[in-house]
């Protein structure tokens, strides 16, 4: 807790959390992230071993999830641990000059996986944060969370992230959404259907959502309250069992 709040003093965060934290077979990786002013940019992340000393990860690219979408197995928790890119396993008789590209660090695994993790299973209730005109998105001091009765519905949960099926709805559809608030993907229509687990815990009072992508995800929210948020405590690898368990 205290070096979170030195995280944001030293980096000058408007606003730091922890995220969670990520077994590996011989460590674990505690994450935490940190925004400026504008909500909707790229989260600054770090990863510490110890939650005493903090190191900043490099920003997620689409490369480096493409380059580590082959790679397969728990984490070692030794951030400069290296995988054979599957490149290399694939053309093993060749000979190589440079084998920069041919091996992949543990480090950009994690980076990598914690950027799926927050682009498919990182969410908000709705209403929690607005968009102005401009563009900038910030939390919206109105939100008085989420009725019992809304709580409990899938469309009253966003992806914080970049939307991708708003995009594709008819104007019709768009009649009844609130440009403020309604920027971003709801979670009823993820892929595959079932791929969240909803239920309510502590006598009704706290909702909590489990998902079944990214096992080890859980988001809470306390109806009428402000209170809500997510944390991972997982071992980083993605359930793709999934769509035969359903």
């Amino acid at each position: 807790g205290a070096s979170l709040l030195l995280l944001r003093r030293d980096y000058r965060f408007q606003r730091v959390r922890f995220w969670g934290r990520l077994q590996g077979l011989r460590a674990a990786y505690y994450i935490a992230d940190g925004r400026a002013t504008d909500l909707a940019a790229p989260p600054q992340r770090l990863y510490s071993l110890n939650c005493v000393e903090w190191s900043l990860l490099p920003p997620a690219t689409e490369e480096m999830i493409a380059q580590t979408a082959g790679l397969r197995g728990r984490f070692q928790g030794d951030p400069s641990y290296e995988y054979e890119s599957s490149e290399r396993k694939e053309d093993s008789d060749r000979i190589y000059e440079d084998d920069s590209g041919l091996f992949i660090k543990e480090e950009t695994r994690l980076v990598a996986t914690i950027e799926q993790i927050d682009r498919a299973v990182g969410i908000i209730p709705r209403g929690a944060f607005v968009k102005t005109p401009l563009g900038p998105v910030h939390e919206n001091r109105n939100f008085e969370g989420l009725s019992m009765t809304e709580a409990k519905k899938l469309n009253s949960y966003f992806h914080f992230t970049e939307p991708v099926n708003l995009k594709n709805k008819t104007l019709l559809e768009k009649a009844d959404l609130d440009p403020s608030i309604d920027f971003l993907d709801s979670l009823e229509h993820d892929i595959p259907k079932g791929s969240w687990s909803i239920q309510l815990e502590r006598g009704g009072t706290v909702v909590i959502l489990r998902s079944l992508l990214w096992l080890g995800l859980t988001f809470y929210h306390i109806p009428m309250t402000k209170q809500y948020g997510y944390v991972y405590f997982g071992t980083g690898e993605k359930n793709m069992d999934l769509p035969f368990m359903l």
